[in-house]
């Protein structure tokens, strides 16, 4: 099996703010001396997971990063016919294998002071554990409770991929077997700023002519550049060894890489993009991230042309130099009839599970 799968996309965004700072404005990056539009790892792998590419094929095997497990315990139990007071006093003994229960807000929905990351089978193992809690069971404390609610490998594809830490548990963390890289723009860009109105539709003429509403919103544009490392045995460990089940999630993984977007302003900038190109590398050498072909950034005017030719050049550079060849790769090119579909690329990612 080949160790490590790499991915090279690059995605043109039309005007757009996808991925917000503080302060509303597009995030951003200096490469090179120039300002470059970023879009954070943790905002693409959100896009990814929750994308129908992504969560319609691994239906089932997803987790939920959430704060609640305690009322999803609650509902559980009175579905049950559990007392409410009965089903607060379980949701508390149980909840704290998640995390640190949040004591200033609403105590008795037994919320987490952080977001857990809990699979399907946790999930049901809580359940489990409420309903004997209920019938009078006495459970264990602490770290033994955890045992019997968190799992080290099970079938929540997005766990294996993005993995967990549990401060309190570390034995129960999960490694990712995905690693996600800053998507920036291979061309410098200037943030603009929109200013625009609301006009309030019930005002009279005889009114003033103001606007009911004025703001401001920042926007660029740019083809950018991501970079995806997938540790395919890695995978293969947090899926508990189920090579079936990893070969889907990779598969499901490309296609919604390849099609996903941040949802930030999208109401306003409909920035509905697709991959344009993707260089797919399978190999067990040493992983390389090809962001440097770019530090230069890419003038125009056809931006993805020259964009490919410098990515294909600092592959080159680096298979030349370090001997670094992979022992597979495919294209995705739109506009290049000869080069692979989306389906095919995801089939030659996940070959040989």
């Amino acid at each position: 099996m080949s160790r490590f799968l790499q991915l090279h996309l690059l995605t043109e965004y039309p005007i757009s703010n996808p991925n917000r700072d503080d302060l509303g404005r597009p995030k951003t990056a200096r490469i090179g001396g120039e300002l470059r539009q970023r879009i954070s790892s943790q905002a693409l792998k959100r896009a990814i997971r929750t994308h129908d590419a992504f969560a319609t094929a691994l239906e089932g095997h997803t987790g939920q990063r959430t704060q609640r497990m305690g009322e999803q315990i609650i509902e559980h139990l009175m579905k049950k016919a559990v007392d409410e007071a009965k089903a607060i006093e379980a949701a508390k003994a149980i909840v704290p294998v998640f995390g640190k229960l949040e004591a200033n807000r609403k105590p008795e929905a037994a919320r987490t002071a952080q977001l857990a990351f809990v699979s399907p089978d946790e999930r049901a193992a809580a359940f489990d554990l409420a309903e004997r809690f209920v019938a009078g069971e006495e459970l264990p404390k602490d770290k033994d409770l955890a045992r019997l609610v968190l799992r080290p490998a099970d079938g929540a594809v997005d766990i294996a991929m993005f993995g967990r830490m549990l401060a309190d548990n570390a034995d129960l963390n999960r490694d990712a077997a995905v690693q996600v890289a800053h998507a920036f723009t291979v061309n410098r860009v200037v943030i603009e700023d929109d200013f625009y109105t609301a006009v309030d539709d019930l005002k009279q003429k005889a009114e003033d002519a103001g606007a009911g509403f004025v703001g401001e919103a920042g926007f660029g544009a740019g083809l950018y550049y991501l970079y995806v490392c997938v540790n395919r045995p890695l995978l293969v460990e947090n899926l508990d060894g189920d090579r079936a089940l990893a070969a889907r999630g990779i598969e499901a993984f490309v296609r919604a890489a390849a099609m996903a977007v941040p949802g930030g302003k999208i109401n306003s900038f409909a920035n509905h993009a697709r991959a344009k190109f993707i260089l797919a590398e399978r190999g067990d050498a040493q992983p390389v991230n090809l962001a440097g072909a770019f530090t230069v950034p890419v003038r125009g005017p056809d931006l993805l042309a020259e964009a490919v030719a410098k990515l294909e050049g600092e592959r080159e550079g680096f298979a030349r130099s370090y001997g670094l060849r992979a022992d597979g790769e495919m294209r995705l090119h739109v506009g290049d009839a000869e080069a692979a579909t989306i389906d095919q690329l995801a089939g030659f990612a996940a070959e040989g599970l």
